[in-house]
């Protein structure tokens, strides 16, 4: 299935048969277990670096259970879970490098069954993953996983944190995609929509000619956040009609105000950093929401509706073979991943990208 709860400060959703799943709802079994699963967070911590409850709940009917997240002094995440007083699992990741103003994501999963989990902590701005492997996680009541999402006493909820979602699945870390399936892209056969797109498939790339396509992966994931999706707007940026991204999706932008403004024949912004007026805004009437995007031989940019947007990039991630089968890419063998070198544009810091859109506003 899929995600089956969602929080944020706006409301709380939370559904066993996942959220919006189509037919009748079914009562769920007060005694149901979640063999397996993950719970994503995203939030910034606290500026203190002291220690930090991003997360908990606790429940003691229909048995005791419960769940926490905190940060914890020096960098890094701590778990808890289980029955308190009997028999509690602990784990935590440090990381010294995770900065108290960034958005962290933290994703925790686990396998009763397989007796396997893991902890993730990812920076979505920079692409940064850390990862720590969790042995004999125990499952976790959905009851405690229902108090967990819906505000009530039961829980605790820091307010540095941006939400959290529960998933019934191993959800991936690492490389994302960042374009919605709609997205128009220029191939050997014309424009066709990114959902039409195969393995074997040639597109149009804007400095490599033609290039095939090697797959085109994909991922559901809660419409929150750093993955919150940027309605792009037609005529800014070049654009023939609006397209919807990630908020990490960067745009090769080029003309002759780039050029006075930064010395370059063209820039790379994210999508994020351009969502501040008319040009590009945040859509708000999703729950969830589909990415995909191309995964080609090369870093390349493609042309999709008439601007320019980068393919999938996933730098070496085949020499890092921990973080390669936690990824979207756990499939492929590592010597049929490509390897990625980081485009030669320069990216522009969130106040030169609002500096130029503004300058093409006017």
């Amino acid at each position: 299935m899929t995600w089956i709860g969602l929080s944020d400060r706006n409301g709380s959703t939370f559904s066993a048969s996942g959220i919006g799943a189509e037919g009748p709802m079914v009562p769920p079994n007060p005694d149901a277990i979640l063999a397996r699963g993950s719970i994503l967070i995203e939030t910034r911590l606290s500026p203190d670096g002291g220690p930090q409850t991003l997360l908990s709940c606790s429940k003691a009917s229909p048995w005791p259970a419960a769940f926490s997240v905190q940060a914890i002094p020096g960098g890094g995440v701590a778990v808890v879970a289980g029955q308190p007083g009997r028999d509690l699992f602990h784990m935590a990741l440090s990381d010294a490098s995770v900065g108290r103003a960034d958005v962290l994501r933290i994703t925790y999963s686990w396998d009763a069954p397989a007796r396997c989990g893991r902890l993730a902590l990812e920076r979505p701005e920079s692409g940064y993953v850390s990862l720590a492997e969790a042995q004999s996680p125990p499952p976790l009541p959905l009851a405690l996983l229902r108090a967990m999402v819906r505000p009530t006493d039961l829980r605790r909820v820091d307010a540095d944190l941006i939400y959290f979602a529960i998933s019934d699945e191993i959800e991936p870390v690492g490389p994302m995609p960042a374009m919605t399936e709609a997205t128009p892209i220029r191939t050997a056969r014309g424009t066709m929509p990114l959902r039409c797109l195969r393995r074997g498939d040639v597109v149009e790339t804007l400095h490599s000619g033609l290039q095939p396509v090697l797959d085109v992966p994909g991922r559901t994931v809660p419409a929150r956040g750093s993955f919150r999706p940027v309605r792009l707007r037609a005529p800014y940026f070049g654009l023939t009609e609006d397209i919807v991204v990630a908020p990490e999706q960067r745009l090769l932008l080029s003309g002759s105000d780039v050029e006075y403004l930064f010395g370059r024949e063209g820039v790379l912004v994210a999508a994020r950093h351009l969502a501040t007026g008319s040009a590009a805004l945040y859509e708000t009437d999703q729950t969830l929401v589909r990415y995909s995007q191309p995964l080609l031989p090369a870093h390349e940019t493609l042309n999709c509706a008439g601007t320019s947007l980068e393919s999938l990039y996933i730098g070496r991630l085949r020499r890092k073979p921990a973080q390669l089968a936690a990824s979207l890419l756990s499939g492929y063998g590592r010597a049929t991943l490509p390897e990625h070198t980081h485009a030669s544009y320069r990216l522009l810091k969130p106040y030169e990208a609002i500096t130029l859109v503004e300058m093409r506003a006017a």
